[in-house]
């Protein structure tokens, strides 16, 4: 059986691939290599064989020359890798040279008894070649790797000294200097780091990235007035707090940066999660279900000592002042039961272990399944609990009264009122904090793990910086640069309510068995379509401060898309015309989000004009199959679509309008880019409004339609119903049930981002 060239390949072991860019790049060469190599133990081919044979052989040689012009003119660049550059390119360019003469026809060894020439004659040069060509290629590829890393490394560095020389500023004119340059090394920074997030193959160090560079983002700005508020106010103490804070935040974070960048941690520590009540559920059942694989593999001892480490932790829901009496009990039932389960588990295994069996008892079986199930429901029961918990508390704190109250008494100069609302404040962390700490018990995924984790944090350092800003103002209440201090860091703390908001939403899509991360829907431009009307407008990517006052609106968008989905979850058939289009909608408005976040496939404010464009387009195809669908209902229902319609393709129209109008100037370009959030969330309010009515009105079509009357009524609306059944269902009825062409070119431009 012919092997993968893969599996043929050894790596040297500091190969590790860490990025998607090189894992991608490396796959058409795989791809091809492997052509060849399971054609090694076919001897005899036709002519027409041979021929493609030696093609794919030409190509390979032929790309892996590119390749390695790019990767020697790298090496001129960079003086500390060019002899390892070189050394890889030489051999790299020597296994392509290799592989196109043992795959050309012309230099075939003596052809065998029925005339057919035999390519690959030397089995082993070829398998030899391969190897050193994905070697090699993969080393080139690492290597260049390496430049990516060091420009962060540097763009980090510059970042440092210019923080430190903000630091130690004293005066205005001096700041004001200092921080223009720093704000473009922040802009570099962050354009640098969301490549490399996005890069990154492993999902934990991605999410560690998004936690690091969300601080940087909320701190650049905190810093800003956190400066000018204590060279406004030199002598005032709480000013210098509040100032302090933000510096250390940001110099953690750039350190945090570095650790995932450079994949190295201090004193060669490694990063551990703290285990969570989730992880550790996992682990105690994927024990319990092994035991019918191998009954002599665990000790007895084992699993109860698992299931008790897991009890144990349960205490950080027990001991909780905020969980109620009913929650509490539940919760130590639960614990007991699963204890219980446990034991005749054991006790079951023990007596199979003492009749010699090789597999689980009928006892046993019965057992496992009585653990798991106990085991699950105790996880549920957490699961509610912790998510209640959150959700109450998001509620009762979205009119934000204690940062009102602080706002109001550090105006008026109200020590005394504002020593109060921060004890209120500080309860409100706490419980925020405590909270965060159960959720990340029942996140049910380590990246979703690590932004619990990092919500506590931010929490728990925001609130005293909030206090710290209030009692400057308190001390200087005619100071317009402390009231503005405290009105960034109170957005701060609302801010990370809305994530927090959003992080609930996915957890919960996790725990019901829908994934917790979304695609992000990317469209390209097509030849002559989308590029026509767009080309007169420069690619940009925003700096810093534009893209701190669109990321509120890109939550709003957000948290848009999840109702969306909810409601699109609602409906029985997934493949309603209605349902497709809705998802489709939700995806694109979703990559709008995280371009609001400097995250995802949109890198540029073209592309994100590109993408609003398409997603009008779609948004006008959904108005036309909502016209179809209203045509078989009754009068009420028929207007309420009908309304609804006429107002979505209003706004898909001003959407397609605004993103197609040419505009000059920076200004002028993040206005637009603005506009085109601000309309695409228009579009899916209405969208969300539409979906659950549009599912009622089938839910109902189809409930009348199962109990229609008497067969010869039944034949008297059949051919009616036929049309309408088809309508109704979301098919088209040209007779043939085809989609247009450019419903097809829109899902072939679908890419998934992970």
């Amino acid at each position: 059986m012919a092997s993968s060239p893969c599996s043929s390949v050894n790596f040297d072991s500091g190969l590790e691939i860490k990025t998607r860019s090189v894992e991608q790049t490396l796959i058409p060469l795989v791809s091809q290599i492997t052509t060849l190599i399971n054609h090694k133990d076919k001897p005899k081919k036709s002519e027409r064989t041979q021929q493609a044979i030696q093609r794919v052989g030409q190509a390979v040689s032929v790309a892996v020359g590119r390749f390695v012009a790019v990767g020697e003119a790298i090496a001129v660049e960079n003086e500390e890798l060019k002899e390892e550059m070189g050394m890889a390119c030489f051999e790299a360019r020597r296994a392509g040279d290799a592989i196109a003469q043992l795959t050309d026809v012309g230099t075939a060894v003596t052809p065998p008894v029925d005339g057919r020439t035999t390519v690959f004659s030397d089995r082993t040069g070829m398998v030899k070649a391969a190897r050193m060509l994905l070697s090699s290629v993969t080393k080139v590829l690492v290597l260049a790797d390496r430049i990516v890393i060091k420009q962060i490394i540097t763009s980090r560095n510059k970042v440092l000294v210019t923080l430190e020389q903000l630091e130690k500023v004293s005066t205005f004119q001096e700041f004001v200097q200092i921080f223009s340059q720093f704000g473009n090394q922040m802009v570099e920074f962050a354009h640098l780091t969301g490549d490399r997030q996005n890069d990154l193959k492993d999902e934990n160090k991605k999410a560690r990235m998004a936690a690091a560079r969300a601080v940087l983002e909320k701190c650049t700005m905190m810093l800003l007035t956190a400066s000018k508020t204590c060279l406004r106010h030199p002598d005032c103490e709480s000013a210098r707090i509040n100032k302090d804070a933000v510096f250390h935040r940001m110099r953690f974070a750039l350190e945090q940066v570095m650790e995932i960048v450079t994949d190295a941690r201090p004193c060669g520590e490694t990063k551990v999660l703290p285990l969570s009540i989730y992880t550790g559920i996992k682990d105690f059942k994927s024990n319990v279900e092994g035991l019918r694989e191998g009954l002599y593999l665990l000790p007895h001892q084992a699993l109860s000592g698992q299931l008790e480490a897991v009890v144990e932790r349960t205490e950080d829901f027990t001991d909780s002042a905020y969980t109620s009496h009913e929650h509490r009990e539940g919760i130590l039932q639960l614990c007991q039961l699963a204890r219980q389960d446990t034991d005749q588990l054991i006790t079951a295994w023990m007596e199979a272990q003492s009749l010699n069996a090789k597999e689980a008892t009928e006892e046993m079986e019965l057992s496992i399944l009585k653990t798991c199930q106990s085991v699950y429901e105790l996880r549920r029961e957490l699961h509610k609990v912790a998510v209640g918990r959150a959700a109450d508390l998001l509620k009762l704190h979205a009119e934000h009264l204690p940062l009102r109250a602080l706002k109001a008494s550090g105006g008026e100069g109200n020590l005394e009122a504002v020593a109060e609302y921060a004890r209120t404040l500080g309860e409100q962390k706490e419980q925020l904090v405590e909270t965060c700490r159960l959720l990340c018990h029942v996140s049910g995924t380590e990246p979703l793990e690590i932004t619990c984790i990092h919500a506590e944090e931010t929490f728990h350092v925001i609130g005293p910086q909030i206090i710290s800003a209030a009692q400057t103002l308190a001390l200087h209440p005619s100071s317009k640069i402390a009231k503005e201090n405290l009105d960034v860091f109170c957005e701060a703390w609302e801010s990370q309510l809305c994530d927090m908001a959003v992080l609930l939403r996915e957890i919960n899509d996790v725990f019901e068995g829908r994934r917790g991360d979304k695609r992000a829907y990317v469209s390209l431009p097509r030849p002559g379509k989308h590029s026509a009307n767009l080309k007169t407008v420069k690619a940009v990517k925003l700096d810093a401060e534009e893209q701190s006052t669109i990321a509120k609106l890109g939550l709003e968008l957000r948290l848009l898309t999840s109702d969306m989905d909810t409601e699109v979850e609602k409906w029985e058939d997934q493949e309603h015309d209605i349902v497709r289009q809705g998802q489709s909608l939700s995806s694109m408005a979703y990559s709008m989000y995280l371009f609001t976040r400097g995250e995802g496939l949109l890198k540029t404010t073209m592309d994100l004009f590109h993408q609003a464009e398409v997603l009008s387009e779609e948004g006008l195809q959904l108005c036309s199959s909502l016209h179809t669908f209203s045509t078989q209902l009754m009068d009420e229902e028929k207007v309420v679509v009908l309304s609804e319609m006429e107002k979505l393709m209003g706004l898909c129209q001003q959407l397609q309008m605004g993103v197609r109008t040419p505009v000059q100037g920076k200004t002028a370009t993040f206005q637009k880019v603005d506009s085109s959030i601000q309309n695409t969330r228009a579009i899916i309010t209405v969208v969300i409004y539409l979906l659950p009515v549009c599912n009622k009105i089938v839910r109902k079509y189809k409930s009348e339609r199962s109990s229609l009357g008497s067969p010869q009524s039944w034949r008297d609306r059949q051919s009616s119903t036929a049309v309408k059944d088809d309508v109704l269902n979301g098919k088209n009825s040209n007779g043939f049930g085809v989609k247009s062409l450019e419903q097809h070119m829109a899902n072939l431009t679908f890419l998934e981002s992970k």
